[in-house]
This record gives structure tokens, C-alpha cells and sequence, in this order.
């Protein structure tokens, strides 16, 4: 989605990367905008751009089984799921959601019926 873009701009604006390293961030804007694609419609949920990780959280018990099909997982301890590529796999973080946020910063990814922003 462009909001998607416009949020991976954001987050990109101001790194100094390689051809090779942008090459690999678009390619990883690609893979997440599939993903987004599958679950932006869900109704309650609210979709965040968090360091390389998206965050879906609200109303996300009745679409688990949509989430889950879109190749999300389940963090329990923070009561949201996640999606990130196999390169940014990590081993459990202690960190609560806004910890990550406050470190990494967030970008909201809204529904076109609703917004074209990005927060």
C-alpha cells in the first residue's frame, strides 16, 4: 500500500545505505505491503510499522485465524502479533510493545476506507 511506503520512508528518512542495503530494504517493504495487503481490511485491528517488525494489535481474538493465515504470530506476553522477516528472527524479548515503540518508533498503517495517513 502506499501508506506502507510512505511509513518505510519515514522510518528510512535519514539512514545512509548502500545500494545493496536499499536493494534489501525494498525488497523487505515488498514481503511486509503483501502482508498488510492480506489483513488491512480486518475490522478493530490497528496495524504498526515498528523498527523492522509490524505489530498488530485491538480487536484481534475474532481475525486470529486471518492473522495467523497471513503468516502472522502470536506474542502473548504482549497480547499482539507480529510479523517479521526470517533475516530479523529473534529470541524472546522482555520488552513490553511500547519499550519496543519507544526505542524503534512506530508508524500507524491505516485502512483506505478510513484514512490515507500515516501517524
Amino acid at each position: 500500500t502506499s501508506e506502507y511506503a510512505y511509513a518505510c520512508a519515514k522510518i528510512l528518512k535519514g539512514e545512509n545505505l548502500s545500494t545493496e542495503e536499499t536493494d534489501e530494504k525494498i525488497r523487505l517493504s515488498e514481503e511486509y505491503r503483501q502482508v498488510i495487503e492480506q489483513i488491512i481490511n480486518l475490522s478493530g485491528i490497528v496495524i504498526e510499522v515498528v523498527g523492522n517488525w509490524l505489530w498488530v494489535s485491538g480487536l484481534t481474538y475474532p481475525v486470529r485465524k486471518e492473522l495467523k493465515a497471513a503468516g502472522l504470530f502470536f506474542a502473548s506476553k504482549k497480547l499482539a502479533w507480529y510479523y517479521r522477516s526470517e533475516e530479523f528472527k529473534t529470541t524472546g524479548s522482555k520488552k513490553s510493545l511500547d519499550e519496543i515503540r519507544a526505542k524503534y518508533g512506530s508508524e500507524k498503517v491505516h485502512s483506505r476506507k478510513y484514512s490515507n495517513a500515516i501517524e
